[in-house]
């Protein structure tokens, strides 16, 4: 071989180096990148034992994902923080976006921090699943292009109960005292409460709008004393319900008590014998269908306890991401959006399957009333809680009990 040739081999053996030192890596770093999740919940104050089942619920999930051989054959890789409050939530969810190099974001139980994070999501205009905040206005007037809803908004719990209260007799020519929480959930509760109210012969006689910080109801409690309801309703979150429970059955006040707003957390802490009346919940360990037995027994077998509605929520919302992602082969916002948007069908562990709105996002889904067990019934600490049926009924369109385009003030 001549040195020429010699030279020559030399220089394209060192260009097909550089190719495999530049190029080639690339594409393997690219395929096996983890795709990184933002997800925002609250650790701390009034809804932090929420936040603290949120948690489980999506690093479960999160795990079995991973071992399924991940998401496009990528791992998944959360990044989970206390979004502590609305001003927090807004900056963390920013630095996720811009410094942490976040995929999408996901998570949140207060409507106040669930709204920052929707402002923050639509200003860089990335997507953002809401999982657990119930205000009407987050899917109503403040909805935006880049969010989707999972839980159950506030009006469908107003209804869903009240159904309830019409069917037993609760109801009309009734007289109503109501708690709220003084923050955007409580009073979009209070909103529909008193619509129902007024549309089915019900009679609200007053309500009192309660802090979030509030630990000692006796000032309450004794104004119902003196106004005489033939019903107590809450409108409260969180531990306020606990608190609220608790003090109720302390003063042993002789009006029923009912509930637009309660999580199986707050009605466990509450302690069997305190809770009484009808409540709604979108979701319970009890729930009789096969693959939600099966999260139940797994989680169990991991945490020593049975998994919070929270817990569930979180679960089924990432794995509902994940599909949409392996489908869509893209972790693209607007190829996400438009993947749910077309109303795609989802396993969310309930007897019928679920999906979002195109129009305003909001999941559609079944959700429950339960009432309390008779004293001595229960089988564990967690079982004093008992689920009724499914509503919407099974020959009933799932939109039945959620706000109609010409209710809801979205768009987008």
């Amino acid at each position: 071989m001549t040195s020429t040739s010699r030279r020559r081999l030399l220089k394209a053996g060192a260009a097909l180096a550089g190719v495999s030192a530049l190029g080639f890596p690339a594409i393997v770093r690219g395929q096996t990148d983890k795709i990184k999740i933002g997800h925002l919940t609250p650790l701390t104050g009034f809804l932090g034992a929420l936040g603290g089942y949120a948690q489980l619920g999506i690093r479960m999930a999160e795990d079995e994902i991973n071992k399924g051989g991940g998401v496009m054959g990528r791992q998944l890789d959360i990044t989970s923080e206390d979004s502590v409050n609305p001003a927090t939530a807004a900056t963390k969810a920013q630095r996720m976006l811009e410094q942490d190099g976040v995929a999408v974001l996901m998570g949140e139980i207060n409507s106040a921090s669930a709204l920052t994070i929707m402002q923050v999501a639509a200003r860089n205009k990335r997507f953002f699943m809401q999982i657990g905040a119930r205000s009407d206005a987050l899917r109503g007037k403040s909805c935006n292009r880049y969010t989707f809803h999972v839980d159950i908004p506030s009006a469908v719990m107003v209804n869903a109960v009240g159904k309830a209260l019409v069917r037993d007799n609760m109801m009309k020519d009734k007289r109503f005292y109501t708690l709220t929480a003084d923050y955007i959930f409580g009073h979009d509760l209070a909103r529909s409460a008193k619509m129902f109210l007024d549309a089915n012969g019900g009679k609200l006689i007053a309500d009192e709008l309660v802090a979030t910080d509030v630990t000692d109801f006796s000032p309450y409690l004794l104004k119902i004393r003196q106004a005489k309801p033939d019903i107590v309703c809450s409108n409260l979150a969180g531990n306020q319900v606990t608190n609220l429970i608790k003090q109720y059955a302390e003063f042993g006040l002789p009006y029923p008590i009912v509930g637009f707003n309660l999580n199986t957390a707050d009605a466990w802490a509450a302690g069997e014998g305190n809770l009484s009346g009808t409540w709604p919940t979108v979701w319970y360990h009890t729930l009789d269908v096969p693959v939600s037995k099966a999260f139940v027994a797994n989680f169990i077998k991991k945490h020593n306890k049975p998994p919070e509605n929270h817990a569930w929520i979180e679960y089924v919302s990432l794995k509902m991401m994940a599909q949409a992602m392996n489908e869509t082969k893209s972790t693209d916002t607007d190829k996400l959006i438009a993947y749910f948007e077309k109303e795609t069908q989802f396993d969310a562990l309930k007897g019928r399957k679920a999906y979002f709105r195109n129009w305003d996002h909001q999941l559609m889904q079944e959700a429950y009333p339960f009432t309390v067990r008779a004293k001595g019934k229960a089988k564990d600490q967690w079982d004093f809680l008992e689920l009724g049926q499914a509503v919407p009924g099974p020959n009933e369109s799932l939109e039945v009990l959620a706000l109609t385009k010409e209710q809801n003030p979205c768009s987008m």
